[in-house]
């Protein structure tokens, strides 16, 4: 599998079809796969939680959600092919509505989740949605506030069987999640982190228009709208962009020191 490394973090170059081609034999296997979609938000974060990183790195395939890593990886001298999580999240949808595959929806604000499905049920009619919910307040390294809260989760969880569970916590707190609990779950063969993806298909958050989305200017638009998320932002852009250059300069030292060493 061709992956690119962009700040020590390994993605995918895939295209869409070849996620999903690999998705439909993840569903056929007897194993658990993790999917994340990363950007470049996560690998600003990794750079600062070495475990986060590792998480990163263990995933079964990372896709280039945001445009920074394609325009990252191009810097490096490298193809990389972006794929959202909005949009995979909706080609996924369609698989398992064409493969009679049960879906879990966990996160987001209270309500979402399920106001989501009803959107899928409108899109996918004959999609399998056993199961939808926030998940209550989950902390940032994965857990619950009560002991027996992610117990609670998971029990739901497995009750309706789901075999694709959408985790949609936030960056860092989603992936931890799912790391730490996917092998409790007995019926889920795939698990994939999403992040504000079930805002966005229950309209509680505008996704930016197209032509934005196609320009890159994805950051502007959230700026506009949340003035709230700059130094979320701010990191997306200006940080991760600072790290990605100096992270070339200084690997372009050691070779040409080793080279004349």
């Amino acid at each position: 599998m061709d992956k690119v490394e962009i700040l020590g973090v390994k993605i995918d170059n895939l295209s869409l079809q070849e996620v999903l081609e690999k998705v439909g034999n993840f569903l056929e296997s007897k194993n658990k796969y993790f999917i994340v979609t990363a950007n470049p938000e996560f690998l600003v974060a990794a750079k600062k939680d070495k475990n986060f990183k590792d998480i990163l790195n263990y995933a079964d395939i990372a896709v280039a959600d945001g445009v920074g890593l394609v325009y990252a990886a191009k810097f490096l001298g490298h193809k990389l092919q972006r794929i959202t999580g909005v949009d995979l999240f909706g080609y996924l949808c369609e698989l398992a509505e064409k493969t009679d595959t049960p879906v879990y929806l966990l996160g987001a604000g209270e309500g979402v989740a399920q106001q989501t499905a009803e959107v899928l049920k409108q899109n996918f009619p004959n999609l399998k949605i056993v199961g939808a919910e926030s998940g209550g307040l989950i902390l940032s390294n994965g857990e619950t506030q009560t002991a027996n809260g992610n117990a609670e989760i998971i029990n739901r969880i497995n009750l309706a069987k789901p075999k694709i569970l959408f985790v949609a916590l936030g960056q860092v707190k989603q992936e931890k999640w799912i790391f730490k609990h996917l092998d409790q779950l007995s019926s889920v063969k795939v698990a994939v982190g999403v992040g504000g993806t079930f805002d966005f298909v229950a309209g509680t958050v505008a996704r930016a228009p197209e032509l934005m989305r196609n320009l890159g200017l994805e950051w502007l638009y959230r700026l506009i709208q949340e003035p709230g998320r700059a130094k979320r932002i701010f990191n997306a852009t200006v940080i991760f962009s600072f790290s990605v250059l100096k992270n070339k300069v200084i690997n372009k030292i050691k070779k040409t020191n080793a080279a004349e060493g």
